[in-house]
């Protein structure tokens, strides 16, 4: 019986696991699960016309993503760290399938979603020491940018919100350029202008002797020499008067704020591409810019000075009493121990002046619309903080210059430096076209503007 029982129970449990075929009469063993299909990939072909599919980047390795930081870590100074990191972005691009569009025969790409290369370049490009070292500018707006293709600057990388803004500028000189179209929230965002125009450029820091300048057939032999100018919005202020008034040049000494600053770009309204603009000279650089002839003038900003008493010192021969720098309306006697590396002499205090029993150079005194500019000329302008350096006054003294200086009405200090060239530049103009306009001293004034 328990025999009988368990053959029972077996053959239950065969024809719970066995199905038979009533067609074929064979019988199929039954499965719990059902086998997937293996299917190849679709391959999607677009229409010709339509060029701007973009296929999206595929995330870089864990152990690319993991050297590429490691490298990047092990940098210690800030700003090499950002120019590595710029570097690495434009690697990575590049390693990615992306399509170009084109625009009368210019190529373009598109950024793709989480691009940083825009924040990277426009960070570092701002600062003084990348634009040094790296020689890149940077440059916002589409009349600087056109004026800086003009005078035959070099662009490296231009980034653009829409087509339009891109046919805005002159296409034929940027087909060596990376151009980047980007969302214009990226461009407002990394813009100093209050309403962006769209459009910011990386440029070659431009040198001045292979730029070409449209404007020399109107300048005069006059020169610009800026000294210990700090505040960006005067200088840019002063090369645009510089350019207004016609100069030959600018010469900016150590202790100025760079000339490619944005805000003095902005101030400046193009001036940089209209007129040579040379940067960071010690004085023996400066006088080696000048032609042997000119005379150096200096901006004096004591309105105060007696000249009666000084006139009268000199018909009795007499040398005047001005034994330290505060006697001198052109040069500061406040030290400035925070900036020190920028100053051009040891110190500027009145002691070291009284102790030493050192004078400072005689340069005599004219009002500003006095004849000063009868010959080739140079005006030197102080910043309003430093005032103008000793070597400033040695070289006027040494080219029989004169202080110059614009009387104003009393209780006012002085003139904002800016302004106090405007007027002195204009007025050297008009006395420099008098005498070229001469007839006996017209063809001696075309043979000094040669020089």
């Amino acid at each position: 019986m328990a025999a009988y029982m368990r053959s029972v129970i077996c053959l239950v449990s065969i024809e719970r696991n066995v199905f038979l075929s009533r067609r074929s009469g064979v019988i199929v063993e039954s499965k719990r699960y059902v086998r997937g299909l293996r299917r190849t990939p679709v391959r999607v072909l677009f229409p010709d016309n339509e060029t701007d599919k973009v296929l999206k980047p595929q995330p870089a390795g864990p152990n690319v993503k993991k050297k590429e930081e490691k490298v990047t870590a092990s940098i210690k100074h800030p700003e090499e760290r950002d120019a590595v990191k710029v570097k690495n972005d434009a690697q990575s691009v590049t390693k990615h399938a992306v399509t170009k569009d084109q625009i009368d025969g210019v190529r373009f790409e598109r950024a793709f979603p989480g691009d940083k290369r825009l924040a990277r370049v426009v960070s570092v490009a701002r600062s003084r020491t990348f634009r040094e070292h790296q020689n890149k500018i940077l440059l916002e707006g589409r009349r600087l940018i056109c004026d800086a293709l003009d005078a035959g600057a070099n662009p490296q990388m231009v980034f653009f919100s829409t087509v339009d803004r891109l046919r805005e500028l002159p296409l034929e000189k940027l087909k060596r350029a990376t151009l980047v179209k980007v969302k214009f929230e990226d461009i407002k965002i990394w813009s100093d202008l209050v309403a962006p125009q769209g459009v910011i450029a990386i440029f070659s820091r431009p040198d001045p002797s292979r730029l070409s300048f449209t404007n020399r057939g109107h300048s005069v032999p006059l020169s610009l020499i800026c000294d210990n100018i700090r505040d960006p919005g005067n200088l840019g202020t002063m090369l645009r008067c510089a350019v207004a008034a016609g100069c030959h040049d600018v010469l900016l000494t150590k202790g100025c704020v760079d000339a490619w600053e944005p805000k003095v770009l902005r101030a400046a309204m193009g001036a940089h591409f209209r007129l040579p603009i040379h940067s960071s000279l010690g004085w023996e650089d400066v006088e080696k810019h000048l032609p042997e002839s000119v005379t150096v003038h200096v901006a004096d900003s004591s309105c105060g000075v007696d000249r009666s008493k000084e006139k009268e010192d000199s018909q009795l021969n007499v040398s005047p009493k001005l034994s330290k720098p505060g006697d001198y309306g052109w040069i500061s006697t406040r030290p400035n121990h925070k900036n020190m590396r920028y100053e051009e002499y040891d110190s500027d205090s009145d002691s070291d002046y009284e102790d030493e029993g050192l004078s400072l150079p005689r340069v005599d005194s004219k009002v500003y619309h006095e004849s000063w500019a009868q010959s080739p000329s140079a005006l030197v302008i102080g910043g309003e903080t430093h005032g103008l350096s000793v070597d400033a006054v040695q070289l006027a003294e040494k080219t029989a210059g004169h202080r110059l200086f614009i009387p104003v009405t009393p209780d006012v200090d002085s003139l904002n430096s800016a302004m106090a060239a405007s007027v002195l530049l204009f007025e050297g103009r008009k006395q420099l076209l008098k005498l070229m306009q001469t007839p006996g001293r017209k063809e001696k004034t075309k043979a000094e503007q040669q020089l």
